[in-house]
């Protein structure tokens, strides 16, 4: 299904280097649960799990992953220092020429699943720098970590180290070879594994998923943003958020920077955030309430803003995802506004 960049020999990891420590997660209380879903839930055999055991005493137990997911950028940073981060000129022109050398590949993904080409590009952007940094943490060691000893997310990774463990079994990949970011994602387009299994598309038609190429990437981007919830799937030819015409919401009117729509224009209007362009009046949506440097400013969110926040759900980063794309789509000659204000 999906081989990873570069093929790594099995070998003795030396503990107690880069923060690391010796953990032997094979003896882990958890460990069993994990081995029992493997073999009650996905058919794992002896011989498999077997494998799976002695993955888990390899593992290195890596707590300062723990702490950068729970102080990562885009919960910690304002508004303009998170921008700042991944928006400027160089970011757009290297989007630009991404565009032009993947323009067929970008086409065809735009043809099938309806998300358009910038969209796509900007997801890279900020997820990878176009394929440019996919991560140095071994997946394995991040997905143990945090599956096993996160204190207020370990459900979550322990799902995503049980997918790890079926998609290396389903692909032939060596469970000890990729690396990936922090929290175990993967590939050009950051997907977790278990995106990886649901998601991930061959889209160059090779006979195998491989995210660490452009083409499988971009198709799998384009999915996602498809697939992933169809309620709130991308909208065609839709702006992902408006600019208010006035702005005299009270504070405690409704809550700000949803995860999912929670009003409508029309009643975001009543509540004194009337938008600058037409939408129709049922159109779900929400506003966002965004910290920069010199103060607070306000945007209305549409669905498409709400579809890209299904990739990563925070404000920051549909944000950015949605600046990126505006910047490259102006670059490319369309007129502003496709997707921001």
């Amino acid at each position: 299904m999906m081989r990873p960049p570069v093929r790594l020999l099995i070998a003795a990891l030396v503990a107690g280097t880069c923060g690391s420590a010796a953990a032997n997660y094979a003896e882990h209380p958890r460990a069993q649960v994990l081995l029992d879903t493997l073999r009650t839930e996905h058919g794992f055999d002896a011989e498999a799990l077997d494998a799976v055991r002695n993955s888990l005493a390899e593992a290195k137990r890596l707590p300062e992953l723990i702490e950068q997911e729970r102080n990562a950028p885009e919960r910690t940073r304002t508004w303009t220092e998170y921008r700042a981060m991944h928006i400027s000129d160089a970011m757009i022109d290297k989007g630009v020429h991404f565009l032009r050398d993947h323009a067929e590949t970008l086409a065809r993904a735009e043809a099938q699943y309806g998300v358009p080409a910038e969209i796509i590009v900007a997801i890279l952007g900020i997820e990878t720098r176009y394929g440019g940094y996919t991560g140095r943490t071994r997946v394995l060691d991040a997905l143990t970590t945090q599956g096993f000893d996160h204190p207020s997310r370990t459900p979550f990774f322990f799902s995503e180290l049980t997918a790890f463990f079926v998609l290396a079994q389903e692909s032939g990949m060596d469970p000890t070879a990729p690396k990936g970011s922090y929290a175990g994602a993967m590939g050009w387009a950051q997907f977790m594994p278990s995106n990886i299994r649901r998601l991930a598309v061959d889209f160059d038609n090779d006979g195998s998923v491989d995210l660490w190429t452009a083409d499988d990437a971009i198709g799998s981007i384009a999915r996602y943003l498809i697939d992933y919830d169809p309620a709130s799937a991308w909208r065609p030819d839709e702006a992902m958020t408006l600019a208010p015409r006035r702005f005299e919401v009270r504070a405690d009117a409704i809550s700000f920077n949803p995860k999912r729509p929670n009003s409508t224009i029309a009643e975001l209007a009543r509540l004194g955030a009337e938008a600058t362009r037409s939408a129709p009046p049922e159109q779900p949506a929400g506003l966002l309430e965004l910290q920069r440097n010199e103060g607070r400013s306000f945007l209305i969110a549409l669905p498409n803003f709400f579809a890209v926040m299904r990739y990563n759900p925070r404000t920051y980063y549909a944000m950015a995802v949605g600046e990126l794309a505006e910047g490259i789509s102006r670059a490319t000659g369309h007129p502003p506004g496709r997707y921001m204000p």
